[in-house]
C-alpha cells in the first residue's frame, strides 16, 4: 500500500469512529426526542417519524457539526424544526372535551367525528423508558406528559408550543431557543409569555400538587378493570370525584359530573365478560387496553382508557376507541380468554 493509500485508510477509519461516536452520542437522546416531538404533535406514530427523520438528518450532516452547542441540543434543533415543518400541512388533534362544552342530555344520541378525524393520541410509557414502572422514572415524566396538557398544547399556534416546550420543559435559555427557532430574543420571550398564558388552564392546582402514589394508581386501575369486566359500576360510582369527567373518541360528545359519567358507564359495561381489560402505563398515568368480546367469545381489541388520578380518586376516564392502539402498546389484537379476570394483573 502507498502512503498516500494509507493516510486515506487512516482518514477513513478516523472518519467512521466519529461517526459511530455521533450514533452512541445521539442514541441516548432517542426517547426524550421522542417525547418532545409527541408533546408538539400529539401523535405517537407521527413523533416517531420525525425522530427517524432527525436522525437521518443529522447523520447526514453530522460533519458539519461545529459543536458550538451539544449533541442533544444540535438534535432538539433539528426535530423541533421538523416538527414545525409537520405541522404546517395537518389540522389540530384534540380530545372531545377540547371542541366544547360538555353534553346538557344525558339521554341524547352522542355526535359521532367524520371517518379519517384525527384525534390526540396515548404514548405507552414502555415507548419512552426501559423502567415505566419504576415510581422515579414515572414521577419525573408523567407532569410533562399527561394527556390534559398534551391536549391544551395541541391548541397553541406551534411556535408558541415550540417555545414554551424548550424553555419549560428542557428549560433551554432564551437566546438559544431563538437561535434553535430563527426568532430573536424578544420573540421568544414574547412567545413564551403568550403560551403561558393560554396553558394555565392546564397546570395543576395546588390541590392536585399532591401526586397518588404507585400503589394507589395500582388500586384505582384494579377497580376499573374489575368493575368493567363484573358489569360492576356500582364500584366505579365510589371511586369517581364528584366532578368527573368521562370521554371516548370518536364521539365529539363528552360528559362532566359524576351522575351523568355513571349513566353512561352503565350503558357501556354491558354483561359480565363483555370486556376483558389489560394494565399498562400511558402518558405516565395509569391505563388499560380494552378487549371487546365478539360472537364466538373471542375478545377483540377496543382500544385503549388512560385514567387521570386525584389522590385515591378517578377524576377523568379518556378511552380511546381505536383498536390498532393495542399493537402500538406491545398488546396483541385479540385474546380467547373465558372466565379470565385480569384485574389482579395490574400490580
Amino acid at each position: 500500500m502507498t502512503g498516500d493509500g494509507g493516510f486515506a485508510a487512516e482518514g477513513f477509519a478516523a472518519e467512521r469512529f466519529a461517526a459511530e461516536g455521533f450514533a452512541a452520542e445521539a442514541e441516548k437522546s432517542r426517547r426524550e426526542l421522542l417525547a418532545h416531538c409527541y408533546r408538539m404533535l400529539g401523535s405517537a406514530d407521527e413523533a416517531e417519524d420525525v425522530v427517524q427523520e432527525t436522525f437521518l438528518r443529522a447523520w447526514r450532516s453530522y460533519q458539519g457539526f461545529e459543536g458550538r452547542s451539544s449533541v442533544r441540543v444540535w438534535l432538539y434543533r433539528i426535530a423541533t424544526n421538523a416538527c414545525l415543518t409537520a405541522l404546517q400541512s395537518r389540522k389540530l388533534r384534540p380530545l372531545p372535551s377540547g371542541l366544547g362544552a360538555p353534553s346538557d342530555d344525558p339521554e341524547g344520541p352522542q355526535t359521532m367525528a367524520e371517518p379519517g378525524f384525527s384525534w390526540l393520541q396515548p404514548i405507552a410509557d414502555s415507548r419512552l423508558t426501559d423502567r415505566p414502572d419504576d415510581p422515579a422514572t414515572v414521577a419525573d415524566r408523567r407532569e410533562d406528559l399527561r394527556l390534559a396538557l398534551v391536549a391544551s398544547l395541541q391548541h397553541l399556534a406551534p411556535r408558541q408550543r415550540a417555545v414554551l416546550l424548550l424553555r419549560e420543559v428542557l428549560d433551554l435559555s432564551a437566546a438559544d431557543v431563538g437561535q434553535m427557532l430563527g426568532m430573536t430574543t424578544a420573540a421568544v420571550k414574547s412567545a413564551l409569555q403568550r403560551a403561558r398564558s393560554r396553558i394555565e388552564q392546564a397546570a395543576p392546582t395546588a390541590d392536585d400538587m399532591t401526586l397518588p402514589t404507585g400503589a394507589q394508581e395500582r388500586a384505582l386501575l384494579n377497580i376499573y378493570i374489575e368493575a368493567f369486566e363484573r358489569s360492576d359500576t356500582t364500584a366505579l360510582e365510589r371511586v369517581l370525584t364528584q366532578d368527573a369527567v368521562l370521554e371516548v373518541t370518536p364521539s365529539l360528545s363528552w360528559y362532566s359530573g359524576l351522575q351523568t359519567c355513571i349513566h353512561h358507564l352503565r350503558r357501556a359495561v354491558a354483561d359480565p365478560g363483555t370486556w376483558l381489560m389489560l394494565p399498562t402505563r400511558a402518558n405516565g398515568q395509569p391505563a388499560a387496553v380494552a378487549y371487546l368480546r365478539d360472537g364466538k367469545g373471542t375478545h377483540r381489541a377496543y382500544g385503549v382508557a388512560v385514567l387521570g388520578v386525584r389522590r385515591d380518586r378517578i377524576e377523568r376516564i379518556t378511552a380511546f376507541g381505536d383498536a390498532a392502539l393495542a399493537g402500538a402498546f406491545g398488546f396483541p389484537d385479540s385474546v380467547r380468554a373465558a372466565g379470565l379476570s385480569t384485574g389482579t394483573l395490574a400490580g
